[in-house]
């Protein structure tokens, strides 16, 4: 039998270089069943399934038990549609931070949540149940038939909340699926009802009567956070209010306005002598207001003259001859606008104490509804930017208007316009009059309003204004202001304790503006937006005139004076909730609900129940009562109090007025301090071009269709490679860009595979014998922990993806990889820098992978189990290796700087080389580099410049080297000569030396392949 060498040669063939051998079986070349190709949307299925069947979520509760807790509190998605490319961001930062704080050696569980409350729902019901099958809405004052309708609510709440599921964990999020929560379940609307009780108890829940943004196509009242302003065109106007005179106690209190004389009257009214027939001119954007006015604001800060208008056309609605009051900065503006030509300005006015009549006193058919008094009162909302300098004041019709009016004490608020847009039939000339239809379109109301001003000579100018109205962000309509009976959360009343007393100061604001101070918000400029958002908020209105949601679960009484009492009694309010957490919120509205909840106690005649919903952001911002502070594994020791676990809220940014906002006051009422610890935000994700996505546009990106052509990995490394503090962009460029990142992360991970194929771990070369290149290596594996470790407890997940994305890319594959490919292919078996390398890429593997899990949480796990194979085992069960301390060496780090250096001058003049065809390999070239500087020369001296270079041999002088040497100007001191390497063509390594052919036994290969091929054949024969 004819045997072989461990080249390949049989023992009668020659030796010589005719003979072109094939040595690719003695190299130790990368070896791995890991494919090139990810195949993401075929692969990151099979994984989901194979956390669930070994319990993954259940295994890493498991692990973290007894450590400090951190618990992400998920902000509740809306039950209602597939996902978007929004909750594709949100959910994948939640799981990043998650996967992430577990890994930093937490207990960091994440259990989702679904709001399911609200008009949305109760609105799609009324569209697919009623108005398309052209059935009539139920008569919700039908307790089976609200009843009914409720259960459709919740069925549909259901589905979607399945589909929502389904689609969240395609995205690789890993949480408690199977056990989540939602504001429908029994529970849950029960802790929301005994959550406003607490309100009710503590003094801060009461009933009142002010103008609320109410949408009249919803047929209800909406809180700020559900409002979002959008363009609208508006009619504006220029209205005359007649001046009457001024207030008698201004008179006897020496504060007669400057200018004017009093007149001998005894009414308490007096005229002004000089100036009858004077007008205060108002400017407003809602003419259909003008039948609720009750009063007009000015600003001491503002100076006021009357102005004559001495020239206008004969048609014009401002007449030659009158006089108007104006702010002076404004009076140009004014008069163009009512194209009067000539105008004088007269004595300066203090309007402090006048008194007007309202425009359309005295017109026929007003029956003397409009014939009162309108008094002229300081406000601070008042402004000479645009308009007259004087704001009409509609204290049913606005916020900033009933608040000075009822300061001030200047009567009661009128109800002018009911829940459908109507005015009221007790409004003269307007009744039966809409402002806006039910379908959020304007209604005849500014035009008939107009129409009465101009009949009776009170209009001087009109014209139209392009501006951002507030719009439902639901219907997407545009919403009025309206004064009506609410359930309102008091800002600033004291809070009552238990036994009835209260501390000064101790407010839902001061609480809530307390609490934010404690509170870690990432990026920190959303402390200040909540902050003045909390300043500035009005009592949060928490009623809603809907029916699908959890009712204000309580009885009043009224009080004769317009005013509720509320029922207080520990008694019912156990029998409410009791019931609801047997058969949900639904038992509030079946008959006989009120003599149920009673008792024998009290009479339903006399205590009647409150049937309005809350608000859902109530809902919503109860929810860390029935999930945090109820089940076993949310429950903590909060850092907000000292303890060592912290509780996270993370949202988009414009939550801040949403779910951080409502969670905020409700804790803060109820518990005096915020649910959370850390709240972290995001921007919105836009466009490629950083327009906001639109059906119509076609500049949709659903994560749906990436993750089908791309997977779910591709979608977490946009996510993680992108500021999300701001808005992101995405598009098909953006994603070609990631799949392309992705490759190169991928295929470094597929070569450390492939290169470890041939580690043992007896074979482990300890830290002090190695060489200086894996030492290098080693203290930036030391220095990257620390930037991961930093930027993941930091929450800047950009931060961890640029540093690992560089340093595989860059710093691996193309350096280090590339430097030792060479040693770890061709060395012999019992080579030190082999084993050495081997040992590096050990530890490079085990770090790299744990650090991207979170990340890339399904390509992690399949690198993992590509080296590790279990049935059991996962990278997400993982922490973050420990990194050794020895390993941090700053001064041969800045020696490897210095080499690199070099090694890029030498690069480029290769590359020169090869672009002229001189060359084709760069182990074709043994260049001469020349170096003057010192500590270069110095660095250099220490290595194998050759082997740094990768060229087949290198030549180091300490001068300037020849005028054409190759040089870069960011590397002076250094000059490369690009010379041919001599010798031959080691047919194993490739390399060209002098050497080949030295050793008899081969005479095709250098002394170190001819050492390997010894050092092989020899194992070879002892193997068999």
């Amino acid at each position: 039998m004819t045997s072989r060498n461990s080249d390949g040669r049989t023992d009668k063939e020659p030796a010589g270089e005719a003979a072109a051998h094939d040595y690719s079986s003695t190299l130790f070349l990368p070896q791995t069943e890991f494919p090139m190709r990810a195949g993401l949307p075929q692969r990151e299925p099979e994984l989901l399934k194979r956390w669930e069947r070994i319990d993954l979520y259940g295994r890493q509760r498991q692990a973290g038990a007894g450590r400090p807790r951190f618990v992400l509190h998920d902000g509740p998605p809306y039950a209602n549609g597939n996902i978007h490319i929004g909750h594709a961001l949100n959910k994948i930062l939640k799981d990043v931070v998650v996967r992430s704080q577990g890994a930093l050696g937490h207990d960091s569980n994440y259990v989702p949540g679904w709001d399911c409350h609200g008009l949305p729902i109760e609105w799609k019901i009324e569209e697919e149940n009623y108005r398309k099958k052209g059935k009539v809405k139920p008569d919700f004052a039908d307790a089976a038939a609200m009843v009914a309708f409720r259960q459709e609510c919740r069925a549909y709440a259901e589905h979607w909340l399945d589909v929502q599921r389904e689609e969240f964990k395609r995205l690789g999020v890993e949480g408690d699926w199977a056990h989540p929560y939602a504001t429908m379940a029994f529970p849950a609307e029960a802790q929301i009802a005994r959550e406003i009780m607490k309100f009710a108890a503590n003094g801060l829940l009461y009933r009142g009567s002010k103008p609320v943004m109410w949408s009249v196509v919803e047929n209800t009242a909406l809180a700020e956070a559900e409002v979002e302003y959008h363009d609208h065109t508006s009619t504006t106007i220029y209205v005359k209010f007649p001046v009457k005179g001024y207030r008698k106690s201004a008179a006897t209190a020496g504060g007669l306005p400057k200018g004017l004389e009093p007149a001998d009257k005894a009414d308490d009214i007096h005229l002004f002598p000089s100036y009858e027939g004077a007008s205060v001119v108002i400017w407003t954007t809602t003419p259909w207001t003008i039948p609720g006015n009750r009063a007009i604001a000015f600003s001491p800060d503002v100076t006021y003259a009357v102005y004559e208008v001495t020239e206008a056309p004969a048609d014009n609605w401002a007449k030659v001859g009158e006089h108007f009051i104006l702010a002076d900065n404004l009076a140009e503006e004014v008069f163009k606008a009512a194209r009067v030509t000539g105008y004088e300005r007269h004595k300066e006015v203090d309007p402090t104490h006048l008194v007007c009549a309202h425009p359309l006193a005295g017109v026929k058919g007003t029956k003397g509804y409009f014939d009162f008094p309108v008094p002229v009162v300081a406000g601070d909302f008042v402004t000479d930017d645009t308009g007259t300098g004087f704001v009409h004041m509609a204290p049913g019709h606005g916020a900033d208007d009933f608040n000075l009016y009822i300061s001030a004490k200047l009567g009661e608020v009128p109800h002018t316009v009911g829940p459908d847009g109507y005015y009221y039939d007790h409004v003269p000339l307007f009744g039966g009059h809409r402002v806006m239809d039910d379908k959020g379109k304007d209604g005849d109301a500014n035009d008939v309003v107009i129409k009465a001003l101009a009949a009776a000579d009170r209009i001087i100018a009109r014209g139209r204004l392009k501006h951002q109205y507030p719009h439902s962000w639901r219907s997407k309509a545009p919403i009025i202001f309206r004064n009506t009976p609410q359930w309102f959360i008091a800002m600033d009343k004291d809070i009552a304790a238990a036994d009835g007393s209260a501390t000064a100061g101790d407010t839902l604001r001061a609480r809530a503006l307390g609490g934010i101070a404690g509170v870690e918000w990432v990026p920190e400029t959303g402390r200040n937006r909540i902050n003045g958002m909390i300043e500035n908020r009005p009592d949060w209105v928490v009623s809603r005139q809907r029916a699908w949601g959890v009712p204000i679960a309580v009885f009043v009484k009224d009080k004769g004076d317009g005013t509720v009492e509320i029922l207080r009694d520990d008694e019912v309010n156990r029998r409410i909730t009791e019931a609801f957490e047997a058969e949900g919120a639904d038992a509030w509205y079946k008959d006989g609900a009120a003599t149920r909840f009673l008792g024998n106690e009290y009479s339903p005649e006399e205590w009647r129940k409150v049937d309005d919903i809350l608000d859902v952001w109530f809902d919503s911002g109860s929810t860390h009562a029935f999930t945090l502070e109820v089940r076993e594994d949310l429950k903590v020791d909060r850092a907000f109090n000292g303890g060592p676990d912290r509780v996270m809220y993370l949202e988009g940014s414009d939550q801040h007025r949403g779910w951080f906002h409502s969670s905020l006051l409700e804790s803060c009422g109820t518990r005096a301090r915020p649910p959370y610890d850390v709240v972290l935000t995001h921007g919105f994700v836009l466009d490629e071009q950083g327009r906001k996505m639109s059906k119509s546009i076609g500049n949709v990106v659903a994560p749906q269709e990436v993750i089908k052509a791309s997977g779910a990995d591709i979608l977490r490394l946009w996510v993680c490679a992108s500021d999300y503090s701001d808005d992101l962009r995405i598009g098909p460029e953006i994603l070609k860009t990631t799949v392309e990142t992705y490759r190169k992360l991928r295929n470094t991970l597929r070569w450390l595979l492939g290169s470890l194929h041939h580690y043992r771990e007896a074979e482990r070369v300890a830290y002090a014998d190695m060489p200086a290149l894996e030492r290098m290596v080693l203290h930036r594996l030391h220095e990257l922990d620390g930037v991961v470790r930093e930027a993941y407890a930091g929450f800047d997940f950009k931060r961890v993806n640029a540093a690992l994305t560089a340093f595989m890319t860059t710093e691996l594959s193309a350096f280090y990889f590339d430097v030792r490919k060479d040693a770890l292919y061709c060395d012999p078996i019992s080579s030190v820098t082999r084993h050495a390398c081997l040992t590096v890429l050990d530890e490079v593997f085990q770090r790299l992978v744990i650090w991207l899990a979170p990340i890339l949480p399904f390509t992690a796990e399949e690198t993992w189990l590509a080296r590790f194979p279990s049935e059991e085992d996962s990278v997400h069960l993982q922490t973050f290796p420990q990194t050794p301390a020895k390993w941090r060496n700053d001064a041969l780090a800045d020696e490897w700087r210095k080499i690199r250096q070099v090694r890029r001058v030498v690069l480029g003049a290769l590359e020169v080389e090869r672009a002229a065809k001189r060359i084709g390999s760069s182990l074709e070239a043994a260049p001469a580099i020349h170096v003057t500087d010192p500590a270069l020369f110095a660095a250099v001296s220490a290595v194998d410049l050759a082997e740094v270079c990768i060229t087949s041999d290198a030549h180091l002088m300490p001068d300037e080297g020849p005028a054409d040497a190759f040089r870069l100007d960011e590397v002076p001191g250094v000059a490369v000569v690009p010379v041919r390497a001599q010798g031959r063509k080691c047919a194993r390594s490739w390399k060209i030396s002098p050497l080949v052919g030295t050793d008899p036994d081969y005479p095709d290969v250098t002394p170190r392949d001819a050492m390997a091929l010894r050092e092989l054949a020899s194992a070879r024969r002892a193997a068999e």
